[in-house]
């Protein structure tokens, strides 16, 4: 017999795909280094941003590597080349989008699910993760106060969630597709619900959006017409998508209203909570999500504002024997892991076969602080969007536009002197944004609200201090100053 397995001098065994004990502990040493002097000169560095394209060809195009060339030299080029490449989600000044703040320990989790390589899809081939899921998902279904008999699983993130809630309301309410199927929602739904919806084959005239009111809310009045409407024009309408927590203005819909009007008419309640739903773990969070509960599918991201490295979604079900009802398929080369009357295969809960262990992070993030401490997280997150409103409302250069909801405020730079179009404010705004992102110190985001570019502001970053929050609105006031004098053409001071 030939021994094709190749030894090299340091220690690793290429035929394998080994490296010796020494050189994995080696190599896990400096990256957990890396990642622990990243964390800690966080506040001090630029948020960073985009290389363009060419430079990054210029340092990682290269042809296939035939012969391996050591952890060091590539960890150093990720380090060099790659990692400086990045946006920082988790900088406690980056205030776009949502941003992702994570955690030591639930990267560890990851690192220790990825090591081992957990498949976390059949309870044969992994019972103790599938019960630290199920303890973690009765752990989300506790704060988001739905029913003891409700479950679910997690799933990579709130698009995959709000795909596989949909998916279920379709298969539990209409049996299946339906050329006639019809779901409403607002026109501030996540960009991730028409999406799925079109996945699932709906086209836009079968995809009703309804007008929100002032604050970037559902309305129910209008809601009501527009499933009227549906159902006089042929249609079907079987759910509705309400959303906790919108990602434009952290507006929450009327959930009970809603609710309400799903039970009268026989429809499905999906809420989209992948931002705001783990606000419910904070007393403040309850009352303003109130009515959550009453969901048939209820989609959350860990990943957003339980702190979790990405990926980490979660959605939960009422009836989570639906969700067996609606995904599980058993092929012959699956009979042998078909789970008994007391175990779980998650992958019959949805969409993916092959699962991580994703639900280790939560586990492991939970038992180290403590719920205590992410409810804690959690309020000084909506209290930083509450102190940068009342800084914006102190100054006569800015209009707040919507108020501090869930931890987002936006607003718009009113300029002191001049003659300006709603286009020409418009375009001021999206250049004061670019002003401050160029420069390193924060990152925020523009959005349009009510026909309007406004500047946008997000603080869920437990990291986040009062002195970043004025730094930043300091610096856009400041370019604010600038652009509007270069747009006069009379420069600045």
């Amino acid at each position: 017999m030939v021994d094709h397995q190749t030894y090299t001098g340091d220690g690793r065994d290429l035929g394998a795909l080994r490296l010796s004990a020494d050189e994995m502990r080696s190599l896990g040493y400096r990256a957990v280094d890396l990642v622990v002097e990243h964390l800690e000169a966080l506040p001090t560095r630029s948020v960073g941003g985009p290389t363009p394209r060419g430079e990054l060809e210029a340092v990682l195009r290269e042809p296939l590597p035939r012969k391996g060339s050591g952890w060091r030299a590539v960890l150093r080029q990720v380090e060099d080349d790659v990692l400086a490449a990045v946006r920082h989600l988790d900088h406690p000044r980056f205030f776009a989008q949502v941003p992702g703040p994570g955690n030591f320990v639930g990267a560890v989790a990851d690192l220790v699910a990825s090591g081992m390589n957990v498949f976390s899809g059949t309870w044969i081939e992994a019972s103790g993760p599938a019960q630290v899921e199920l303890v973690v998902v009765d752990w989300l279904r506790e704060a988001c106060r739905l029913p003891p008999s409700a479950g679910g699983l997690f799933v990579s993130g709130g698009s995959h969630a709000n795909l596989t809630g949909l998916a279920l309301a379709r298969h539990a309410v209409l049996g299946g597709p339906d050329p006639n199927a019809v779901v409403c929602c607002s026109d501030q739904a996540h960009s991730s619900v028409p999406r799925a919806l079109g996945v699932l084959g709906l086209g836009a005239g079968q995809i009703r959006a309804v007008r929100s009111d002032e604050l970037g809310r559902l309305t129910v009045g209008p809601l009501v017409d527009e499933l009227d409407r549906a159902a006089g024009e042929g249609g079907r309408p079987f759910c509705v998508v309400a959303t906790a927590g919108t990602t434009n203005t952290g507006a929450v819909d009327p959930l009970r209203d809603v609710a309400r009007v799903c039970a009268d008419r026989g429809l499905w309640l999906h809420i989209d909570g992948a931002y705001g739903a783990a606000a419910a773990i904070t007393s403040r969070g309850r009352e303003l999500l109130a009515g959550m509960e009453l969901a048939d599918s209820l989609a959350l991201d860990p990943h957003k504002w339980l702190f979790q490295p990405y990926e980490a979604g979660c959605l939960l079900v009422r009836d989570p024997a639906l969700l067996r009802d609606a995904f599980r398929v058993t092929p012959e080369y699956l009979r042998d892991v078909a789970a008994g009357p007391e175990e779980v295969n998650f992958c019959d809960y949805g969409l993916q076969l092959t699962r991580r262990f994703n639900a280790l992070k939560l586990w492991m993030s939970l038992k180290v602080f403590g719920a205590d401490a992410f409810a804690e997280a959690v309020e000084r997150g909506l209290a930083r969007a509450e102190e940068a409103e009342w800084l914006l409302s102190s100054s006569p250069r800015w209009e707040v536009v919507t108020r501090a909801q869930l931890a987002i405020v936006t607003f718009r730079y009113v300029p002191e002197a001049g003659q300006w179009s709603a286009d020409e404010l418009d375009r001021l705004q999206r250049r004061i944004a670019g002003r401050l992102n160029a420069d390193g110190l924060a990152t925020i985001a523009t959005t349009t609200f009510g026909d309007r570019s406004v500047l946008r502001l997000c603080t869920i970053n437990p990291a986040t201090t009062g002195d970043d929050v004025a730094r930043t609105l300091d610096a856009l006031e400041r370019f604010g100053t600038e652009e509007a004098g270069r747009a006069l053409g009379h420069g600045t001071d």
